[in-house]
C-alpha cells in the first residue's frame, strides 16, 4: 500500500547509491547477493536475542534490495537478475520469523507459523498473477520499471519491513505485532485473489 510512496522518496538515494557502486564496477547481482548474505545475520543474531544487531543486519538487507534495482537499471536488467531477487527476498523474509521463533519458541513458536502461513497467501497470489499478467501482456501503471507485474495490495514490501523493525524493537511484542500482521496479509491475499480473478477472468 505505501510502496509507491516509499519508492518516490528512495528513488533519488539509491540511484546515487547504485552511480557509485558502478564506477568501482560493481554489479547489481553481486549487491542482491552481498546484501541477501548480510541479511541472513538476523538468524543467530535473534537466536541470541541480540535485537540490536538483527536491526541492523535487517537495514543492511533492505538498503541492498533497494540499490541492485537503481543498480541494474542503471547498468542492464536480467532476467536471472531478477530472478535471484526476488527468490532471496521471500528467503530472507521467512528467516527474520524463523529468527524470532528459534529466538522464543514457546511464546514465539505459534504467530510465527501463522505469519508464515499468511506469507504463503500473499506470496503466491503476487507470483501467480505475475505469471499471468505476463501472458497476458498486463503491464503495471504503478510499477513499470519492475520486472514483474507487482500486484498492489494492503501489505507490500515497506508494510513488511516496517512490522519487522517493530518486531526487533519490541521483542516481547512480537506475538501481537506477528497476529496483526498476518491478519493483515491474509486481507491482502483475500483482495488480490478476488481482484487477480475477476482481472483474469
Amino acid at each position: 500500500m505505501l510502496d509507491r510512496y516509499a519508492i518516490k522518496i528512495l528513488k533519488q538515494p539509491l540511484h546515487q547509491c547504485a552511480r557509485l557502486l558502478n564506477s568501482f564496477g560493481v554489479t547489481a547481482d553481486q549487491v542482491t547477493m552481498s546484501s541477501f548474505l548480510i541479511g541472513l545475520g538476523v538468524l543467530p543474531a535473534l537466536y541470541f536475542k541480540c535485537y540490536g544487531c538483527a536491526l541492523f543486519f535487517l537495514v543492511i538487507n533492505r538498503i541492498g534490495d533497494g540499490v541492485d534495482g537503481a543498480l541494474a537499471r542503471l547498468t542492464h536488467t536480467s532476467d536471472g537478475g531478477g530472478f535471484l531477487d526476488i527468490v532471496l527476498d521471500f528467503i530472507f523474509y521467512s528467516s527474520v520469523v524463523l529468527g524470532f521463533a528459534l529466538a522464543e519458541p514457546i511464546q514465539n513458536g505459534l504467530p510465527a507459523v501463522v505469519l508464515l502461513f499468511s506469507f504463503i497467501g500473499t506470496g503466491t497470489s503476487f507470483l501467480a498473477f505475475a505469471i499471468m499478467a505476463e501472458r497476458r501482456g498486463i503491464t503495471s501503471i504503478t510499477y513499470p520499471h519492475k520486472g514483474i507485474y507487482y500486484l498492489e495490495g494492503l501489505t507490500e514490501a515497506t508494510e513488511t519491513v516496517a512490522f519487522f523493525v517493530l518486531f526487533c524493537l519490541f521483542p516481547g511484542a512480537f506475538p501481537l505485532l506477528a497476529y496483526i500482521f498476518a491478519f493483515l496479509c491474509l486481507v491482502t491475499t483475500a483482495t488480490r485473489v478476488a481482484g487477480g480473478y475477476l482481472s483474469l477472468k
